[in-house]
């Protein structure tokens, strides 16, 4: 047991607060870039792995090696993780960063589906609940910008499929983590996605150099502060907090970027925005709940 649990958590509620600042920043940071939304996903990507190897192999080599089998899940999620970084990046550019974060965020309403209709899960009362109430708001949400702003729209359906793909990297990393550490699935499903935004980049035409300075600055801020600091931040919560309460507390990103894109992006949201996004909200936290005490029964039961 640690000397000092307080501390620790103190530490992991400060690493939570700064992981949902830095991944709410990520939205803000694709507009800055100016460049498509692949591309910046590559670099945010391939910068933070190429960053982060010599932590690799100094974990390869200290640690308890992986049988290769067990190294095919993650490059399997880190294909998935493409998908979501190129129809997540490319929404942002087409949509609001309060929109784009939210109903990128909507991934754990598609998790529980494929859980109850393929894995056989139970779900209760609030979950169904929550489902609804989340559909609701991101059907105000993408319905009323179809009817007035059509690219709106579209931006909206390409973050509704980055969460469906988002969800396929979540489910995929629940068997691989079993298998293997953070750190090292985290690196190699980053690699895997690297590639395959390469291959969507070049397949789709677009150029991946002859960018202003200051896109390849953001491209190095964004690999820093949402891949590297955002991800390892959450990470190292969920090493000292219940998930229930990591998971729970992510909500709260998409309400950091619509407060962050006012005086950055000059994006005022709407009444009716405030209210879908609010319905919505409620409804992910529920299925969040849910999620969590359904867990805890688990638990109880076994």
């Amino acid at each position: 047991m640690s000397p000092h649990p307080h501390n620790n958590r103190i530490f992991a509620y400060l690493a939570l607060a700064a992981g949902i600042l830095s991944l709410g920043m990520t939205a803000m940071f694709v507009r800055w870039a100016n460049a498509p939304g692949p591309v910046t996903g590559f670099y945010r990507l391939a910068i933070a792995t190429a960053l982060t190897a010599p932590l690799f192999v100094h974990r390869q080599r200290t640690s308890e090696p992986a049988p290769r089998a067990h190294l095919l899940i993650p490059l399997l999620g880190g294909l998935f993780a493409a998908g979501d970084f190129a129809l997540w990046n490319s929404a942002a550019l087409f949509t609001t960063a309060s929109n784009v974060t939210l109903l990128g965020n909507t991934s754990p309403l598609w998790v529980a589906l494929v859980s109850w209709l393929f894995l056989r899960e139970r779900l209760r009362l609030d979950f169904w609940l929550g489902l609804a109430l989340a559909l609701t708001g991101a059907v105000f949400i993408v319905g009323r910008d179809f009817l007035l702003h059509p690219t709106l729209g579209l931006g909206d359906l390409m973050a509704c499929g980055a969460a469906i793909f988002y969800a396929a990297y979540m489910l995929t990393t629940q068997r691989g983590r079993a298998k293997l550490d953070v750190f090292r699935y985290w690196w190699l499903a980053s690699l895997s996605a690297s590639f395959g935004l390469l291959i969507i980049c070049i397949a789709m035409g677009f150029q991946l150099t002859d960018y202003p300075l200051q896109s390849w600055l953001i491209f190095i801020v964004t690999a820093l502060v949402s891949q590297i600091v955002g991800y390892m931040s959450v990470s190292y919560a969920l090493g000292h907090l219940p998930a229930s309460i990591v998971s729970t507390t992510l909500i709260g990103q998409p309400i950091v970027t619509t407060i962050l894109a006012i005086p950055l992006l000059g994006e005022m949201p709407e009444p009716f925005q405030i209210i879908g996004g609010l319905v919505a909200l409620i409804g992910i936290y529920l299925v969040n709940q849910s999620h969590a005490r359904a867990q805890a029964e688990k638990i109880l039961e076994s």
